[in-house]
């Protein structure tokens, strides 16, 4: 007898680990929900209330007869399990907002380049090489690429100045220097200007140079400007490049408004820093940094914008397909390759939105269209990111999303974002423009002498556009 009843007793101690997990368990969950900021206290209160009841009723069940007690294990068992699982799903969520934000430097990736078939397998082989460079621009970045490779190759290399990227470049296909400095992000530019560049080099070297963005004292549940980068660019995010979508995003979160302003890659603009007044492309102030993107916007519509987000345009299959595709609103019907697009609501997958969003040639408005476009998309994914449903598989997206998107918007503000759409659950109501304007060639400040296409901003439409925004900040 006696035995059987120890035995029966170490039963319930058993019972009584396992309600003492699912405290734990609980209480960890509601305290990530409560230390995350995301979560608001409407919410936190009934479920930590419940989960302290739920706790109550499992352990007070271990004191019962043995059915009651074995009902209490098995609930103890399950709520636990949701609990850790929701610990390990909450987790990955906050991970991937500190991933996506607080982004607080900008990348100018350096290389060293030589001709395809040149026998170098490593910059010491480059060691006696004749190195061209160019002196129109980014001398900075240039200088500190100099002294890194006489600092690896151990003596100071022997340099050849060109006047302009295209001339740098020519000189090395026809050999007059070995190997050519500069900046990837003036890949594009030197390809538009060299016909065949890009398949008769390699990069032999190269060398990051990180800068310091930084950012202004702002308050997220005031309005606020978000400039959107689109950029075509595989490696990481954070290395400058020419950014072809170019959207501003206003926000005010308390009369949950938002406008989409897009402008066109070609706008023919100065770059506040760096072009010393001489005009150039909006797309070419990419390759100075997202900062200098910002600045040029800012200037041409008399705004400020306090956070920035870039995308990586190929990661944008990725972020459709994890939302479960999206209906895209189109203004005409047309068709790209296989894919049709009939006038009115399309729900389409990654592959389809990204045919739509690059698809230019269909228009008579083409660039401007384009624009439209994209913001039409990226309605699409705003509005189906912004409904509730969205929160089933958060994880997923989050987790895709996290490597093709960085923003100096930081983990705090997300959250505090977040809480406020979870808080009132209202719905946003987004409206778009553009800009437009009228093309032809002239002289970039980036691209040397070499005429390219730009689109002159229409003012009278740019004044309009920025009237729009200030009324979107101050809720009229």
């Amino acid at each position: 007898m006696g035995k059987h009843h120890h035995h029966h007793k170490s039963k319930n101690t058993v019972g009584k680990i396992i309600t003492l997990v699912q405290l734990v368990a609980s209480g960890t969950l509601t305290i990530m929900f409560w230390n995350s900021g995301m979560v608001p206290e409407k919410y936190l209160i009934p479920l930590a209330v419940l989960l302290a009841a739920l706790f109550a009723a499992t352990f007070s069940l271990q004191f019962m007869r043995k059915p009651a007690r074995i009902l209490g294990i098995v609930l103890s068992v399950v709520i636990s399990a949701a609990m850790i699982t929701g610990v390990i799903a909450f987790n990955k969520v906050n991970s991937a907002l500190s991933n996506v934000g607080g982004a607080t430097y900008k990348t100018d990736n350096m290389i060293v380049v030589v001709r395809k078939d040149d026998p170098a397998e490593n910059i010491m082989d480059a060691y006696n090489y004749r190195f061209g460079t160019q002196t129109s621009i980014d001398q900075k970045n240039n200088d500190k690429m100099l002294d890194d490779i006489e600092s690896v190759i151990g003596r100071e290399p022997k340099i050849v100045e060109y006047e302009t990227l295209p001339e740098m470049a020519e000189a090395l296909l026809w050999g007059r220097v070995d190997a050519v400095v500069y900046n990837e992000a003036f890949d594009g530019i030197i390809e538009e200007a060299v016909e065949d560049y890009a398949d008769n080099v390699r990069v032999l070297y190269q060398y990051g140079i990180d800068t310091e963005i930084t950012k202004e004292e702002t308050d997220i549940e005031k309005p606020f400007n978000v400039y959107i980068s689109g950029i075509d660019v595989s490696g990481p995010i954070t290395t400058n490049s020419r950014s072809d979508v170019n959207i501003i995003m206003t926000v005010n979160p308390s009369t949950k408004k938002i406008l989409l302003t897009t402008t066109p890659r070609d706008f023919y603009v100065p770059i506040p820093g760096v072009s010393g007044g001489q005009r150039d492309k909006l797309t070419h102030a990419g390759i100075y940094g997202v900062d200098t993107s910002m600045a040029t916007l800012e200037a041409l519509y008399n705004i400020d914008i306090s956070y920035y987000a870039r995308v990586n345009f190929t990661s944008l299959i990725t972020i459709v397909d994890a939302l479960g595709g999206v209906d895209v609103n189109s203004e005409y019907e047309f068709s790209v390759g296989e894919y049709n697009f009939k006038k009115g609501v399309n729900h389409l997958d990654g592959q389809k939105a990204l045919a739509f969003s690059r698809e230019r040639h269909s228009f008579e408005a083409g660039d401007n269209q384009r624009g439209k476009n994209q913001e039409a998309v990226l309605t699409a994914i705003l509005q189906k990111a912004m409904s509730p449903s969205i929160l089933t598989s958060a994880n997923e997206i989050l987790a895709s999303v996290s490597d093709c998107v960085e923003t100096n918007m930081t983990r705090e503000e997300m959250a505090k974002f977040i809480n406020m759409q979870l808080a009132d659950g209202a719905s946003w109501n987004i409206s778009s423009e553009a800009a437009t304007g009228s093309g032809d060639k002239q002289a970039c400040y980036s691209s040397g002498s070499q005429k390219l296409y730009v689109m002159h901003p229409n003012e009278v439409v740019v004044a309009d556009l920025s009237g729009k925004m200030q009324r979107v900040l101050t809720g009229e």
